[in-house]
């Protein structure tokens, strides 16, 4: 089966690991000799508990969370997460520190500044074109929190670490990098995340979120808008994508079992990024769009010499068994999203066919 396979570069969704689908592969018909397939059980079976509990409980582990950190599986993605954050968690009278670095933050800004809530961009990148990450900010005192997005996919930035907010919660949109590297979980009010770039399918999204965080959340809100119902109800006050949560449980299962925990990942992820990040940096051919001291190690974002040249490089590798290499539509280029499931060797045929492609121009 590996031989046949595309070696996956796509922003998402994403490259799964292989042994991941061949579990699915392998019971997707009976599943634990239930006699269905995991599309089939009902979401109040033992089976499908078993699931979304165990999910719940490697999350716990992989990012050393105590049990004052409530895990949910949600649908409407990290889009719907832009209005609920706020809309769960800023008081009356309250205001939320923003700092953007692009058009995923850009979004979450909108979403809160149309519910009337006020919104403090207390840093912003997009001087030089979302190429960094902005250093030495001045956050509000008794902000409500601060939102971070930790990794952009599209400008291929990624916060190194993160940032002395003063005490004020952390709500973070981590979708591009979650369980990509271990990280002070207790900074955080509320960390959200699609699982499609990382940790699985489409049609789910992990939210973690602190105890304390849910005296927040306004009575009046719609039931489904509201993160209580949720924790409330484990995740399933209505029927959840259970197949995504079954395939996030087996990816978080090949993150613990057989990566070894976040420790391990984060190794791998720097190997990656270095050998790809060096081609580019020694070869005139190619020139890197982010900053190097915010590199992502999920999103690599280079330019060739023209829009010609990278059309082509973007075709001939795909005829080549390298797909998903085009940037963004909305700033052209070339984007190797080299997420947790994208192997080593993979990056190294990327890496050799760039050196191939760069002396034959």
């Amino acid at each position: 089966m590996k031989e046949n396979r595309m070696h996956n570069f796509n922003a998402g969704p994403a490259a799964l690991p292989l042994p991941v689908l061949e579990e699915i592969r392998d019971e997707f018909l009976n599943y634990k000799g239930s006699g269905m397939s995991i599309t089939e059980v009902s979401h109040r079976s033992k089976w499908f508990d078993e699931v979304i509990n165990d999910a719940k409980s490697r999350v716990k582990r992989l990012l050393k969370l105590g049990d004052h950190y409530h895990v949910l599986f949600l649908q409407g993605g990290a889009s719907m997460q832009f209005c609920m954050a706020p809309m769960n968690l800023i008081s009356e009278g309250q205001s939320a520190d923003y700092v953007n670095t692009g058009t995923w933050s850009t979004k979450a800004i909108k979403e809160a500044q149309i519910q009337g809530k006020k919104v403090n961009v207390v840093a912003s990148s997009e001087d030089k074109n979302f190429s960094y990450i902005p250093r030495d900010i001045s956050f509000t005192m008794g902000a409500a929190y601060v939102h971070l997005t930790s990794n952009n996919t599209i400008k291929g930035t990624q916060w190194a670490s993160f940032p002395d907010t003063g005490g004020v919660p952390i709500v973070c949109d981590m979708s591009s990098d979650i369980m990509s590297r271990p990280f002070d979980p207790a900074l955080f009010g509320l960390i959200y995340a699609g699982a499609q770039k990382n940790i699985g399918p489409a049609g789910v999204t992990l939210v973690i979120i602190r105890e304390d965080m849910l005296n927040r959340v306004p009575e009046n809100l719609p039931a489904m808008l509201k993160y209580s119902t949720f924790v409330s109800k484990n995740s399933m006050f209505n029927t959840p994508p259970c197949f995504a949560v079954y395939t996030c449980q087996l990816v978080l299962k090949w993150l613990e079992e057989t990566i070894g925990g976040l420790e391990n990942m984060e190794k791998i992820n720097r190997e990656k990024g270095a050998i790809l990040y060096d081609v580019i940096d020694n070869n005139d051919f190619y020139r890197g769009t982010a900053e190097k001291d915010s590199r992502s190690m999920m999103n690599v974002t280079f330019r060739l010499p023209s829009e010609e040249l990278e059309k082509e490089f973007v075709a001939e590798a795909l005829e080549n068994g390298l797909g998903g290499l085009k940037g963004h539509r909305s700033v052209g280029g070339c984007r190797a999203s080299i997420y947790n499931a994208t192997g080593i060797d993979t990056v190294s045929v990327l890496v050799e066919f760039m050196k191939e492609f760069a002396r034959k121009k």
